[in-house]
Parts: C-alpha cells; structure tokens; sequence
C-alpha cells in the first residue's frame, strides 16, 4: 500500500488536529508543499552526471592506490543518490507515488538497497518517532537508546551497549554493509511487493560493482577499494540520519502525545548555511520534514522561522543546535543510556 511517509494520523484530538490545521494553512499558503521541478531536475543531473564522471575517471586510472581517494567520492556520491531515494520516498519530486516510486527504485538499485524494504521500515518510523518498541530506527541489537532496552542485552551485544559511546562511530562503519545485508534478507523473505524487481535490481548492482571493482583492480586494492567505500558511506549515513531523533526524548504507549507535538518533541534541527543542506540531504530540517514529510527538500529552509514562531507561540519545544553539538548530544545520551551496564552489581533481572 501507498501511503505519504508519515502522514498526520485521523485519531488525534480535535485540539491537536485544530493546531496542526492551522499551521498546514500557514505552509500551503506560502506554496511550501508545492513541487519543484526545476530544483529536483537540476539536482538530480548534477549528482548523476558527478557520479557518471566518477566511473569515468575509476575506468581511466585503473589499478593505483589513488583509487582509494575516489573511493571516498563514491561514499559521498551514494549517500547523495541515496537522500534522492529518500526523497522521492516521500513523494516530493513528483505529484503521484508511482512516478517518485520508480525513480526511487532507479536510484536505490544504484546504492543496492531495497526501495521497498526502506519503505516499510521508514513509513514506521515517522509514524512513531522514538517511540519505543515501534519505531525500528531505536530498535538496534549493538546499542541501547532507552534504560529499558537495556535490560534485554547480554553477552557481546551487552558488552557494545556498555561502551555504546565510545564504539558509536567506529560501528558507523559497519552501517552500509548493514543496510545492504537487511536488504537482501528482506527480498529473500519477500518482505515487500515487486519482490522480483527487488532481487533483479540488488543483482545487478553487486553484479555491476563487484565486476568493475575486481576487473579494474587488483585484489589487495580492490578489497582495500570497497572497504573504504562502504565504511565510509556507512559513516556519511549515520552521522546524516542520527542527529535528528537521537538523543531527543522517547516515549511508550502510556505517553499520549497528538500528531503535532510527536513529531516536534521528537525531533532537532541541525543550524547551517546552505552547506550543511547538501552535506545531510536536507535532514537538518527534521522537525519540519518530519510535520510535512512531502515537502520538498528545498522548501524545507523556507518554512523553518515559520514552523519555529508557530512552536513558540504555542509553547512547544523547538529543538536547534550546531552540528557538532547534536553530535556530541547524542554521545551524552548513549552514554546516560547505558550507565547501568556499568554499575559493579547491575544484573539483567534488575
């Protein structure tokens, strides 16, 4: 089924509904939620057409250790084509789902990741924001976001969440490798519709990209080559996604909290001029992507001193910082989280 990712559920309060109606006036009376060709048609030339000049150049060096450099240009280059996937997720190049749903496809057999696996597991994020037990972007086995999650971890998986803090990064780099793992689990399961479009696209991508890199290169470079790329891109993703919800408050079924106040209370901004819009795909502004998740990308600017004066009016926290502060939030949290696993007496049973 095709839904808007994380469209305002019915089953709010008509407080709620009333609050958050007026402040999607506001927005669609500034033309917010309207598309934006030219923007969507030049950005996604300029990123193919880098990425077309990247193979050219990895066919024309050939076997050198200098590929390595260009292995960290094809990390930035999929996480690029992989926020234009996320984009069209969410239905903000085009005006139909089935146009954003094959560009979408196109662009994620090109990073190798199942379209429709993403689909599902990101629907359910914006649907539940670090709620605990349903959103699956707080449900990860090597670490721990809430004191309850804790209590679950044993053997390695508690001795990593014991040292989340510390190892947060450095498992960053196992992410890409994750991302295409989960996706080849969830096509062999058939987890998703077009299941053979899913499996015909993820061959071809490894066909593809193992055949040039092992073709191109020699084995001990070719090795060194994807190892560069997928850590590092594993690194780009993470640190691009984590600072929008990690770190910001969680809560459970007994919290009831109405469409609009969810997403914002849930969510931080990330402050910066216009590159830290391209370095993070426009995630910077989570709070607003997450009200209007069609909106696209580039309006996203546009609507912040909007949606930040309503949440002041209305006394709601808006949560902003520099880059490095969420990051460093974000490690405070992990670390708070997983105080108890180093307690001389804690035990799982407590």
């Amino acid at each position: 089924m095709k839904t808007p990712l994380g469209t305002e559920p019915s089953s709010v309060g008509s407080t709620s509904r009333s609050d958050f109606g007026h402040l999607a006036r506001l927005v669609r009376h500034e033309g917010l939620l309207d598309r934006r060709y030219r923007y969507y048609t030049a950005k996604i030339s300029l990123i193919l057409l880098a990425f077309a000049l990247g193979c050219t150049a990895f066919v024309m060096l050939g076997d050198s250790w200098w590929q390595l450099a260009l292995a960290g240009f094809f990390a930035v280059m999929s996480a690029q084509i992989a926020f234009l996937g996320h984009d069209a997720g969410h239905n903000q190049i085009f005006r139909t789902g089935r146009a954003n749903d094959r560009i979408g496809y196109a662009f994620a057999g090109i990073v190798g990741i199942s379209y429709g696996w993403w689909m599902g597991k990101h629907t359910q994020h914006h649907a539940g924001p670090n709620h605990e037990g349903n959103d699956p972007d707080i449900d990860i086995p090597l670490l721990a976001f809430t004191r309850g999650q804790t209590g679950n971890k044993s053997g390695f998986v508690r001795w990593t969440t014991k040292h989340q803090a510390a190892l947060f990064f450095p498992l960053l780099l196992l992410e890409g490798l994750s991302l295409h793992w989960a996706s080849i689990v969830a096509v062999w399961h058939g987890r998703m519709k077009n299941r053979r479009l899913e499996a015909a696209l993820l061959l071809m991508h490894g066909g593809i990209y193992l055949s040039a890199v092992f073709v191109v290169l020699s084995p001990a470079v070719a090795i060194a080559f994807i190892a560069i790329h997928q850590g590092l891109w594993g690194v780009y993703m993470g640190c691009s996604f984590a600072p929008g919800h990690k770190g910001m408050p969680t809560y459970t079924d007994k919290d009831k909290l109405d469409f609009l106040r969810k997403q914002v209370l849930t969510s931080r901004n990330v402050r910066g001029g216009p590159w830290v819009d391209f370095t993070l795909g426009g995630l910077n502004y989570q709070i607003e992507h997450h009200l209007f998740p069609s909106m696209p990308r580039v309006n996203l600017r546009r609507a912040q001193p909007l949606v930040h004066r309503f949440c002041v009016d209305h006394g709601i926290d808006y949560a902003q910082c520099g880059l490095l502060t969420t990051y460093r939030h974000v490690l405070q949290h992990l670390h708070e989280v997983s105080a108890p696993l180093r307690e001389p007496n804690f035990s799982r049973s407590r």
